[in-house]
């Protein structure tokens, strides 16, 4: 029999959770629970290179992780776990170092921009991406679902394991990458790409108060209501046509191309359409963080099946290399 695929993910606790976060990787990754074997880990290895705070990683951890429950994750299908419940990753990372070079390091999208902004990157930042390779190879990962801005990590990862392979015998699986078709086009409210970055998210499992506050405080531009608008160009009609149907969608894109139709009443309708789309979810997201060790369950069982994954890479990448 054909082997199942194995997709493999992770996701940072660096904020709260956003509709950017949603469409552009947590939807692409509980489809994908149904078509193979699913691993996913909450970075929070990753997240130590802009969170200093263990209250508030420890917090957005659990948060992480009753969203992807909330959402829909199955743990008897997918397995989810935290990235620091499999220590032997470090040691991955130390055996795909000695094979990399520095100019593929130094060429990492995220060490450049952070170096050409004039900050000074901590070592943690420039080593991100061999983190990242033993990540996604510990677990001997074919397809690797990630969004737009991630894709080098992944190529890199491939350039780190083809090094390893070619120096000690073939080791490590080569991923392929998989791109969500939303990946990178979710708008922010003030129509930049929604990022925790920009400050322009509208957060899953905001209350009502403050979803009501990031909608109608989307940037638009200064059309009168009866003018006729260009729905593809705001981010109120791209936003509703990610929780739409299809009519829905048409329905409000006629409605600005004919004018009379103003941007308050579009952020209405987006408004309800979020609450409709994410209520349910929610609810459970409420309920599985005032259970706060059935979420810790969870996690212990997912850590028990990815580190058994890991040990048995690890032990492999060892023997090739003489250190076992």
């Amino acid at each position: 029999m054909t082997q199942p695929k194995r997709f493999l993910s992770g996701i940072q606790p660096s904020g709260k959770l956003h509709l950017g976060n949603y469409f552009g990787a947590i939807a692409q990754h509980l489809a994908l629970q149904h078509e193979g074997e699913a691993f996913y880990f909450i970075a929070n290895y990753h997240a130590l290179t802009t969170i200093n705070d263990a209250a508030q990683l420890r917090a957005l951890t659990r948060e992480v992780a009753a969203a992807y429950l909330a959402l829909g994750l199955d743990p008897q299908r997918a397995v989810l776990f935290r990235q620091s419940d499999v220590p032997e990753l470090h040691e991955l990372a130390w055996l795909l170092a000695t094979v990399t070079g520095m100019g593929l390091l130094e060429r990492a999208h995220a060490y450049k921009d952070k170096v050409a902004r004039g900050i000074a990157p901590k070592v943690g930042l420039f080593y991100y991406p061999v983190l990242m390779a033993a990540d996604i190879l510990a677990y001997r990962s074919n397809v690797v679902p990630v969004g737009a801005d991630q894709v080098q990590h992944v190529e890199m990862t491939r350039d780190m394991a083809g090094y390893f392979n070619h120096t000690y015998g073939e080791v490590f699986v080569l991923p392929e990458v998989r791109v969500s078709e939303v990946a990178g086009i979710v708008p922010g409210t003030d129509g930049q790409k929604m990022s925790k970055s920009y400050g322009n998210v509208i957060e899953l499992f905001a209350d009502d108060a403050a979803l009501k506050k990031s909608v109608m405080g989307i940037v638009t531009d200064s059309a009168p209501v009866e003018a006729p608008k260009d729905p593809e160009r705001n981010a109120i009609f791209q936003l509703y046509a990610l929780v739409a149907t299809p009519e829905e969608k048409a329905a409000m894109a006629d409605a600005f191309r004919a004018g009379g139709y103003g941007y308050g009443e579009a952020k209405k309708a987006l408004l309800a359409k979020l609450k409709t789309f994410f209520g349910p979810a929610r609810e459970r997201f409420a309920a599985l963080l005032a259970r706060p060790d059935d979420i810790e369950d969870v996690l212990r069982d997912g850590a028990r099946r990815a580190r058994a994954e890991a040990l048995a890479t690890i032990e492999a990448a060892r023997a090739a290399c003489g250190l076992a």
